[in-house]
């Protein structure tokens, strides 16, 4: 079955007008594609010559300020912090050697029989000293844990980059006019 005229006219004239829409739409594309070129180089020359060093400095502070900080809280772990612990470790384990002389257990043991003679009732077993000495150690890691977090974290005005505005517009100031 064959198109009548008016048919093919109209399928000519659309596929002309295809064909110069495509044609249009091309162009815009490598428009398009020549303007992102020139922003993208734009960018990174921005980018290298205004953001990194501004970069480099803040990351630099931070850093500084950073060290400075675990320094501290180092300083204050090594001076403070470890001879307690080492202190009641110490007196801990002296404790323990001195539970397994023999004569120690000895007196013990009688001092045990008398009591259960005489009617003394004894009190329950409860925790051993282990149980307060590791509870000490968590109570003191939390303490630097969180020392070296407010540290850290903590606000320091001469930390902060200050903001310079948009760079892309100019400043005019209303003397000039």
């Amino acid at each position: 079955m064959a198109l009548s005229r008016k048919r093919q006219r109209e399928l000519k004239r659309l596929k002309r007008d295809a064909e110069r829409l495509w044609d249009e739409q091309r162009e815009a594309i490598e428009h398009a594609t020549h303007v992102l070129k020139d922003a993208r180089r734009q960018a990174s020359n921005y980018a290298r010559e205004e953001l990194q060093p501004r970069v480099r400095d803040g990351v630099r502070d931070g850093f500084g300020a950073a060290r400075g900080a675990a320094m501290s809280a180092r300083d204050r772990f090594t001076d403070d912090v470890l001879p307690a612990i080492s202190g009641t470790i110490g007196s801990a384990l002296a404790v323990l050697e001195a539970a397994k002389n023999p004569q120690v257990r000895e007196v013990v043991r009688r001092v045990s029989k008398a009591g259960q003679k005489v009617g003394v009732v004894t009190p329950p077993k409860s925790a051993g000293p282990g149980r307060y000495i590791l509870i000490g150690l968590g109570v003191v890691a939390a303490a630097g844990i969180a020392y070296a977090a407010w540290q850290t974290l903590r606000a320091d005005d001469d930390l902060w980059i200050e903001d310079l505005g948009d760079p892309g517009s100019a400043d005019i100031d209303d003397d000039e006019f």
